[in-house]
């Protein structure tokens, strides 16, 4: 290949490609749509889920119950999991559960659950608590802290968004 070859036949502006104009053109009588079917036809246009005729995999894949897309994603934590991971009189706040690897992955609210027992006096700061988890944080000695909710709904939404566009 010589250095001069590299462009050739490649042209900043390209003339536009004449269609169904006459048999001389190349793209005359069928206008380059094949003969007959679907989309030789005017105004055709498909369903992204259109699949040939067959049945659509949309309608092939059992559905039940209802999937709330706006949802708050929370993660669980349990009481059990905090005794092991911190010591006596350790603050637990959402940025020490992210370093000691207990809260992963995105989510929009923590909640610590009071599966397991509690025998270390922490302070503790998350978005929810069941019953349990607060009766065995107290009965240890530690407190509790409730944090509200970092994003709102729109930014829920925005960020849902977002995901389903990278995928």
């Amino acid at each position: 290949m010589q250095l001069n070859d590299v462009h050739r036949g490649i042209l900043k502006k390209r003339p536009r490609k004449r269609i169904g104009r006459g048999p001389g053109s190349g793209t005359g009588k069928t206008a380059g749509r094949g003969h007959n079917g679907h989309k030789s036809r005017s105004g055709y246009s498909r369903k992204p889920t259109f699949q040939g005729g067959a049945m659509p995999m949309i309608r092939r894949v059992p559905k039940r119950g209802f999937n709330n897309r706006w949802a708050l994603t929370v993660f669980a934590v349990n009481v059990a999991r905090l005794n092991e991971c911190f010591n006596d009189g350790e603050e637990v706040t959402l940025e020490a559960l992210a370093t000691k690897g207990l809260a992963k992955g995105t989510f929009d609210e923590v909640k610590i659950l009071g599966d397991g027992e509690l025998s270390k006096k922490l302070k503790v700061s998350a978005h929810r608590f069941s019953k349990t988890a607060e009766e065995k944080i107290a009965a240890a000695g530690g407190t509790v802290n409730k944090i509200v909710t970092r994003r709102t709904p729109d930014e829920r939404v925005a960020a849902l968004k977002a995901e389903a566009a990278k995928s």
